[in-house]
């Protein structure tokens, strides 16, 4: 089995198999999640192809399967399932077993502003760098929306995502070339700062950010439009 995919099993069969934990209880948010992960996944998806195209980035095919779909392996396409899935349970796990894990309004403003000028920073800086200008304006729009949502979900989400960030490092640290000889995804290092933790570029931070609270805002989108009362 092709290296890409056996990591996105072993990265999905934990959180899909405790979905079901009655304290939990994910399996009663798929009907708002699977919508999100689709409207998310498709627009990621794009971007992805355009910047496989343009020499952005690409992939090893040592490591992924024989099957292309518009220029990305199928676990590319995958990936958009899996990685959001599996880190979108570990913030519902944490809301579920550790409710008082909250910032209060004025901490989580603190923090947005900060993280809003520290990426306008590195655009400005930056400019010419196609995947830092794209994935740090990203992260400001979505930083920006999240300032006026009501659910307040940026405010228990600056806590999830540090514990997210743990496998994040694993898996993209194995994809970037951590532990092997050579990278699953390689990046045109005209179009990074050059930054890495470990092997991971700088830019996959604000990436992942944006994939898992755009996900989770549509979440609440369609719990209050849509699924009123998913599960119950």
């Amino acid at each position: 089995m092709p290296l890409y995919l056996t990591l996105e099993l072993c990265s999905l069969f934990i959180p899909l198999i405790l979905s079901f934990d009655k304290k939990v209880g994910f399996y009663k948010k798929w009907p708002i999640l699977f919508p999100s992960i689709l409207i998310t996944g498709v627009f990621f998806i794009l971007v992805d192809i355009h910047f496989t195209h343009k020499g952005i980035w690409g992939f090893n095919p040592q490591y992924h399967s024989n099957m292309i779909i518009a220029g990305l392996p199928l676990e590319e396409w995958l990936f958009f399932f899996v990685i959001p899935y599996s880190s979108i349970f570990i913030h519902f796990v944490l809301l579920a077993y550790f409710p008082a894990a909250v910032l209060s309004d004025k901490m989580t403003r603190i923090i947005t502003i900060t993280l809003i000028a520290g990426l306008t920073l590195l655009i400005v800086t930056n400019f010419n760098k196609t995947y830092t200008l794209f994935y740090c304006s990203l992260m400001i729009i979505v930083l920006i929306i999240s300032l006026f949502e009501k659910e307040r979900t940026i405010n228990r989400f600056y806590i999830s995502f540090l514990v997210i960030l743990i496998p994040f490092y694993i898996i993209n640290g194995i994809l970037t070339g951590s532990f092997i000889s050579d990278e699953v995804v390689w990046y045109n290092t005209s179009e990074i700062i050059g930054i890495r933790i470990f092997t991971v570029p700088l830019e996959d931070v604000p990436y992942g950010f944006s994939l898992i609270l755009i996900n989770l805002l549509l979440m609440n989108i369609f719990q209050k439009f849509i699924f009123r009362n998913p599960g119950k």
